[in-house]
Order: C-alpha cells, then structure tokens, then sequence
C-alpha cells in the first residue's frame, strides 16, 4: 500500500545551480470539483538558487503558484508570481502555505492515480514532475523513505529552450 503512494523524485539537469524536485503529490477531488492542490520539496544546489516562475498540467486549463495566509482566524489564499527557492535550500510546498493550485481541472483527480506537470524555473528551466494523487483527506506528502534518488525517477528534465 505504502508503495501506491510513493513519490517521485525527478533530478533537475546534472549540472550546477539545478534543482530536485522530491515527495510530488495531489489530493484527490470529488467529482464535480473544479479546482485541485499539489504539494513538492524543492532543493536548489549549493552555490545558486532558482525561482519557480510557471507550471502547466494537461490536467487543468491553467496551474498557478499560491500562498495561505491566516490572519485574524481567517485564512486567504493569494496568487504569486514566482517562488524563490536560495541555494542549497528546500522550500516546502504544503498544506496551509505554498502550492500550486490546479484550475478548471479537465476530470477529477483520483487517489492512486499519478499527474503530471511541467514546472518552469528561471535558470533550470523545464522540470516535468510526477506527482502521486492521494486520498482526499490526506494532509501529510508521503514518506520521504519512499522517493527514488537523483537521476533514477520516471520523469525528466530539459534545459530552457
């Protein structure tokens, strides 16, 4: 069962300032659900960081970069246009903070199947990510015991074009 949930970890192009993407996930959706979250670690190397700048999915019409915040017991969401990631740092995509969120999803999204997205970064440029889709209660990624290393995941990257 663990291993229904296990991410991917995808290695970003073997040379400096790349980054690792690691412990990729969705929520499932209920049917009838317009809008879906993804959660990811992101690791810039030593030595240079990097900025999330876009992401795409042939699952939704569009994927943007948010942030919860939670002021005065009320909790918003607002749009960013990138995410800074320094170096040799691994900023959380979780829960309550950062994701990307998902719109105008073309079907729902369904626990145990996988989605794909292309991450956009600023010096590392394409990233395709695999994220596993976990149940609709899930509040936790998966275990991080459960990631293959740099280099060996099923997804790939490209240098910008």
């Amino acid at each position: 069962v663990g291993l229904l949930f296990a991410a991917v970890t995808v290695a970003a192009a073997e040379r400096p300032g790349g980054v690792t993407v690691a412990n990729a996930w969705a929520r499932a959706t209920p049917g009838g659900a317009k809008n879906g979250t993804v959660y990811m670690s992101i690791t810039a190397e030593p030595g240079a960081g990097d900025r999330l700048v876009a992401a795409k999915s042939e699952a939704a019409r569009s994927v943007e970069l948010h942030l919860s915040d939670h002021e005065g017991g009320v909790t918003r969401m607002r749009r960013l246009d990138a995410l800074e990631v320094p170096a040799g740092q691994t900023v959380e995509l979780r829960p309550g903070g950062h994701h990307l969120m998902l719109l105008d999803l073309k079907q729902p999204l369904k626990a145990t199947d996988r989605l794909k997205l292309t991450l956009v970064f600023e010096n590392a440029g394409e990233l395709t990510v695999e994220a596993s889709i976990r149940a609709i209660s899930s509040s936790r990624p998966p275990s991080p015991d459960h990631h293959a290393g740099p280099g060996s995941g099923h997804s790939s990257s490209s240098p910008r074009q």
